[in-house]
């Protein structure tokens, strides 16, 4: 009886917590992104997909446990797109996204920040967020290359213009002690990313809003195509890449001011960057599980807020479409 409480029944396609808590999200995304799913070999997947297929049709071998096809499903969905079903590039997974991303915040971080060194690390943050944003997209609907790149070039000139409009702006006002400024610019980073993440998601997915995205009935049908869903999902996309970066970029600097008056760092400098790189990866850690469990993937619209071509067809109250990631 304890294992079956631990452990529900399995359901494919279905997400093994309840969805509609943030609780259950936030569990539901832990699996999600958990990093181990990086090293799943080409063999284990195989199996994996092989086992739910055999759930699937009925042909599942005795003594396969709701345990071991949770798990499969688990390492499925951590690898392969949901809507191409196409395995997703490792670095660009969410179970990747804080390994590959920590050395990048940790260079968005550092201080005493030179114009070159600015413009590099926001172009290398925005590279990694467009090929992430892509990657993990809604793709019931092609997304033409051209459409990519407007968003690439467009988060990485948001993010490159402010980050380096307030340093120049900070560096030039006389109100600022030394000190002051310095600690000021460790914040910079923030406002450029928040701004430029929101122009990376609406412009990486702005076909969306013109061509619609399915939604899908309870028995995972496809029902038509909604623009209106489609807005919900951009926004609600939108708003977690918002919440996201918040504590990666506000927390370590205060954290590291804090740390860098202690004796022993004041004595070794040298610790300075591992300590640093240490609290971005915690924090990094922590933050991106609690973002993205603000909504979950497979989001749920009444069919009265939807258009009326796709109330005429269906007699389901409640219609699903995937956000994206």
């Amino acid at each position: 009886m304890a294992e079956s409480a631990a452990c529900p029944p399995f359901q494919l396609g279905r997400p093994r917590y309840d969805q509609s808590t943030f609780l259950g999200r936030l569990k539901h995304f832990i699996d999600i992104i958990d990093p181990s799913t990086l090293f799943v070999s080409e063999s284990r997947l195989t199996e994996c997909v092989k086992l739910l297929d055999d759930f699937k049709s009925g042909n599942l071998s005795p003594g396969v446990t709701d345990s071991q096809l949770w798990e499969a499903q688990k390492v499925k969905q951590a690898i392969i797109h949901p809507d191409t079903g196409e395995k997703i590039f490792m670095p660009f997974r969410m179970s990747g996204y804080v390994p590959f991303g920590t050395p990048i915040v940790v260079g968005l971080l550092l201080p005493n920040q030179t114009l070159g060194s600015t413009v590099f690390w926001q172009w290398l943050n925005q590279s990694h967020n467009a090929c992430v944003n892509y990657a993990n997209r809604n793709a019931t609907k092609p997304t033409p290359t051209s459409k990519f790149l407007q968003g690439y070039v467009g988060a990485v000139s948001s993010a490159v213009s402010i980050a380096v409009g307030l340093n120049i702006l900070i560096q030039k006002s006389s109100k600022f002690s030394p000190a002051t400024r310095l600690i000021i610019q460790r914040f910079i980073p923030f406002p450029a990313v928040a701004s430029a993440n929101i122009c990376n998601v609406g412009l990486m997915r702005h076909s969306e809003l013109s061509e619609g995205i399915d939604v899908l009935d309870n028995n995972g049908n496809v029902v038509g195509s909604s623009r209106i869903a489609a807005k919900h999902a951009i926004m609600e996309t939108a708003f977690t890449r918002v919440v996201l970066p918040l504590p990666i970029f506000v927390l370590p600097p205060m954290i590291m001011a804090y740390l860098e008056k202690l004796p022993l760092l004041q004595a070794r400098r040298r610790l300075l960057l591992p300590i640093h790189s240490f609290v971005c990866l915690a924090v990094f850690g922590l933050s991106l599980p609690l973002a993205i469990s603000l909504f979950p993937q497979m989001s749920q619209i009444e069919v009265s807020h939807l258009e009326p071509e796709i109330a005429m067809v269906t007699d389901c109250k409640v219609l699903t479409y995937n956000k994206g990631l």
